[in-house]
């Protein structure tokens, strides 16, 4: 599947998503937090166009919703896809063997 959305495709935004599954934001803090972000958006030009990891928009969220204790899970969360990950690749690996 990655494949077919090519080298240059970034997966970061992905894995985080998956990585933070289990990570709880109040909407009282996320919904203010992204009406400034669009914000940002709309005051660069177009607010639907396509969405830049360094982008304004992106980085002011990021910061505005930093947190130690978010940080911690979301590294959990990708520790926990490493080990799976590990995991799968040993099981595939004694398969082929």
């Amino acid at each position: 599947m990655l494949d077919e959305l090519g080298p240059s495709t970034d997966i970061r935004p992905a894995l985080a998503l998956v990585a933070g599954r289990n990570l709880v934001i109040d909407t009282a803090e996320v919904q203010p937090a992204l009406r400034r972000s669009m914000l940002l958006l709309a005051a660069g030009g177009d607010p639907h166009r396509e969405l830049a990891l360094d982008g304004r928009a992106v980085t002011g969220l990021a910061a505005e919703l930093d947190r130690p204790e978010r940080r911690a899970e979301i590294s959990r969360g990708l520790e926990a896809l490493r080990v799976e990950a590990t995991y799968t690749c040993a099981l595939l690996a004694d398969e082929l063997d």
